[in-house]
């Protein structure tokens, strides 16, 4: 079992000074995000919290839920942006730096900028997974 760590607040100066009113949150669903098709790719996007959402537009984070077809194949890749997946429904395969791993719902993947990685549904229903990204994809 990991150790239990205990959270002891921020230290020095923000890096984003704190407004002197207070700051409204965003509360949306799927369907108010942006849908987005990436170039070579059969599965679709939805940017829910992103920069060219204007009803959750982070600065500093991207937040996209992804579906990828049944049986679909997307080719590995990598980029400079940190992401984490999270496998929301569905089960597949995911090339990991040249290595396969089976994925499935509940899991998290962290990828580091640059990790190589790509991603097939080997199951009969939609994969969908949350994709949380930062810096956000443009």
């Amino acid at each position: 079992m990991a150790k239990i760590t205990q959270f002891k607040g921020y230290e020095g100066e923000p890096p984003i000074p704190k407004p002197d009113k207070p700051v409204s949150a965003n509360v949306v669903t799927v369907q108010e995000g942006v849908p987005v098709k990436y170039s070579g790719c059969e599965g679709i996007g939805v940017r829910i919290v992103h920069p060219a959402n204007p009803n959750a537009p982070a600065q500093n984070l991207g937040l996209v839920k992804f579906y990828v077809p049944p049986h679909v194949v997307l080719n590995p890749g990598s980029h400079y942006t940190e992401e984490c997946y999270v496998i929301l429904r569905g089960r597949g395969v995911m090339t990991l730096a040249g290595e396969k791993r089976e994925v499935r719902e509940g899991m998290f993947i962290h990828l580091p900028p640059w990790c190589e990685h790509g991603v097939e549904n080997t199951g009969d229903d939609p994969l969908e997974i949350l994709i949380c990204t930062s810096p956000p994809n443009p």
